[in-house]
C-alpha cells in the first residue's frame, strides 16, 4: 500500500474547506455530534470533521483528498440507521460527508416514467416530486421524512410495499457513484434493458457506502393508483396471517399492495407511548395484520375485492375480527399505528433488533420457534414481533420489560438473544439481514451465515474498489483475519 503523504489536521480542514466553503466544513464537537451519533444513540464516535458537499464534484475532490492522505471517510446520509452504519468509530481519525446538501430532483420523465434525482433528497420528497407529476415512486418507510435516498440505495431499503414493487435495487435504473480515489462511476441512462457487460450499479446498492458513495441516482416510477383499501385484522396467530396472504394474493392478485404483521405487544406499545390514539379493534389481539390493497380501477370494485377476502377469511376460520377503513383519515391512522412501532421502541430503550428474512412458508414456525427460545432465555421480555410478512421480512424485537433498565437487559441478553434468533432464521433458509443492513451490529454475525467463499468474494470486491480501506472502514465485513 502506497504511503500516505503527511498532512496534518489544520492542513486536511484548510483542504477540505477550500472543496465545500466555511459553512460546510464542521470541526467543532458540539456541531458533530448530531452526525457522529447514531438514530437509536447506541453509537456514539467521534471525526476530524464532518463535510457537506453539494456537488458530485465537491463529493470526488473530497475523496481525492482524503485518498492521498489516506484519511478514512465514512459516507452518511439521513442517519437513520439501526445499525451503527452511518457513523464514524471513536478513533477520531475520519471524515463523515453528508449529503444532505444534495438535495435537487434533476428531472422527472413522464413518459419514461423515470426519475432522476440526488442522494440527498429525502424520501418523503421523492415521492411527493412524483405525486406532484402524477407517478408513483412506492417505496415506503417509516424514517421517510428524515432517510435520503442515498442511505435508501446503500441499505438497499424495502419497506412495507415489497410485496408488490420489489425493493430499491428493484426499483433502480442508474445510478452516479464516487469512487474511494475520487473518480466518477455513472450510468444514469434510464434504460430498462441495457445488456453490455456487468451491472455495476448493483455492487454499489446494498453496499452500505463501502465501495463508493452514491451522489445520483434514476429511479422508476408508477402510475398512481386511483383506488385504495385498507383494512385492520385480527387473524388467530402467524400461521392464519399466513393462509389469509395466500388467499388475498389468489383473490386480489397484484392489488395486494401491503400486507403487515402486528403482535398484541407491538400494539400495546404504541397505544401506550401515544395514548391519545386509539384502538383499530375493540378488544386486544394477539396478532394483526394490515392489509391495503391498491389498483388504477375504481374504489367500489377494490373494495368488494377487500370484503371478499374478509370475508372468506371469517368463513376459514382465519379471522376473528377486522376494521375497515371507511376513509382516508381511518386508513392513515391505521398506518399510523404500525408505522409508530419502530420509534416507540426507540423511545422505551432495550430492543433487540432482529431483523429476519424468511421464506414465506416457513416464517410463522419460525416465530413460534424463535419466540419459545427468548422466552426461555428472556421470560419477562415483551415480544415485538410486527413486519413485512408479505415478503417475508419479519422485525424480531424482544424489548426489556418495564421493571428492567435498557442498559442491563441488553447488556445482559442481547448478544445470546441475537444469536439464537440469527441462528434459527440460518437454519431455515433465511436471512439475518432483511432491510436494515449490517453495518456494525452485524458485522461479525455474517461469520455464522457466509461461507468462506462468499467472504472471500466479498473482500477481493472491497479491495479492488477500496485498496487502502478508506471508505467506511470496519463496516459491513468481518476482518479478514477472522473469516479466515
Amino acid at each position: 500500500m502506497t504511503e500516505a503523504s503527511p498532512i496534518s489536521p489544520t492542513q486536511l480542514l484548510e483542504g477540505l474547506r477550500a472543496i465545500v466553503g466555511e459553512k460546510a466544513c464542521l470541526d467543532a464537537s458540539a456541531d458533530m455530534q448530531p452526525f457522529t451519533t447514531d438514530y437509536r444513540k447506541l453509537y456514539h464516535g467521534k471525526a476530524l470533521a464532518v463535510v457537506l458537499p453539494a456537488t458530485t464534484q465537491q463529493v470526488s475532490d473530497v475523496l481525492a483528498l482524503c485518498s492521498r492522505h489516506q484519511i478514512p471517510v465514512v459516507p452518511q446520509g439521513g442517519n437513520t440507521s439501526l445499525m451503527g452504519g452511518a457513523v464514524p468509530d471513536d478513533v477520531g481519525d475520519a471524515v463523515v460527508l453528508n449529503l444532505r446538501r444534495m438535495n435537487q430532483v434533476q428531472e422527472i420523465d413522464s413518459v419514461n416514467d423515470t426519475m432522476t434525482l440526488q442522494a440527498g433528497v429525502t424520501l418523503q420528497a421523492a415521492r411527493a416530486a412524483a405525486e406532484d407529476a402524477g407517478r408513483l415512486f412506492p417505496l415506503r418507510i417509516g424514517s421517510e421524512g428524515s432517510c435520503q435516498i442515498g442511505g435508501n440505495l446503500s441499505t438497499n431499503a424495502g419497506g412495507t410495499a415489497v410485496l408488490r414493487y420489489g425493493n430499491m435495487r428493484d426499483l433502480t435504473l442508474g445510478i452516479e457513484a464516487v469512487l474511494p480515489d475520487g473518480r466518477i462511476y455513472s450510468s444514469l441512462r434510464g434504460l430498462r434493458k441495457d445488456n453490455t457487460g456487468y451491472d455495476l450499479k448493483q455492487l454499489f446498492i446494498g453496499s452500505e457506502g463501502t465501495l463508493g458513495i452514491i451522489t445520483a441516482a434514476v429511479l422508476k416510477l408508477m402510475p398512481l393508483p386511483s383506488a385504495t383499501a385498507v383494512a385492520w385484522v385480527a387473524v388467530k396467530d402467524p400461521h392464519a396471517a399466513v393462509q389469509l396472504l395466500t388467499e388475498a394474493k389468489r383473490i386480489a392478485g397484484q392489488a395486494v399492495t401491503a400486507f403487515e404483521l402486528i403482535s398484541g405487544p407491538a400494539l400495546t406499545l404504541v397505544l401506550e407511548s401515544m395514548p391519545q390514539w386509539s384502538a383499530p379493534l375493540p378488544d386486544a389481539h394477539d396478532w394483526m395484520v394490515l392489509i391495503e390493497l391498491s389498483s388504477g380501477g375504481d374504489a367500489q370494485t377494490l373494495d368488494a375485492t377487500l370484503m371478499r377476502i374478509l370475508e372468506e377469511g371469517m368463513a376459514a376460520d382465519l379471522i376473528t375480527d377486522a376494521s375497515i377503513a371507511a376513509s382516508l383519515a381511518d386508513a392513515q391512522a391505521f398506518w399510523q399505528l404500525r408505522e409508530e412501532i419502530s420509534d416507540a421502541q426507540t423511545r422505551e430503550g432495550g430492543s433487540i433488533k432482529c431483523d429476519i428474512s424468511i421464506p414465506l412458508s416457513k416464517v410463522a414456525d419460525f416465530i413460534q420457534q424463535a419466540s419459545a427460545q427468548v422466552m426461555e432465555m428472556a421470560p419477562d421480555a415483551r415480544m415485538v414481533i410486527y413486519g413485512h410478512m408479505g415478503d417475508g421480512n419479519v422485525h424480531f424485537n424482544p424489548l426489556r420489560p418495564k421493571s428492567a433498565p435498557a442498559a442491563q437487559f441488553l447488556s445482559e441478553h442481547y448478544a445470546p438473544v441475537s444469536r439464537a434468533v440469527d441462528g434459527l432464521a440460518h437454519q431455515k433458509n433465511g436471512s439475518i439481514s432483511a432491510e436494515h443492513g449490517i453495518g456494525v451490529a452485524k458485522r461479525d454475525d455474517l461469520l455464522l451465515c457466509k461461507t468462506p467463499v462468499e467472504l472471500e468474494l466479498m473482500w477481493q470486491i472491497k479491495q479492488a474498489l477500496d485498496p487502502k480501506n478508506l471508505l467506511n472502514p470496519n463496516k459491513v465485513l468481518p476482518a479478514p483475519s477472522a473469516a479466515s
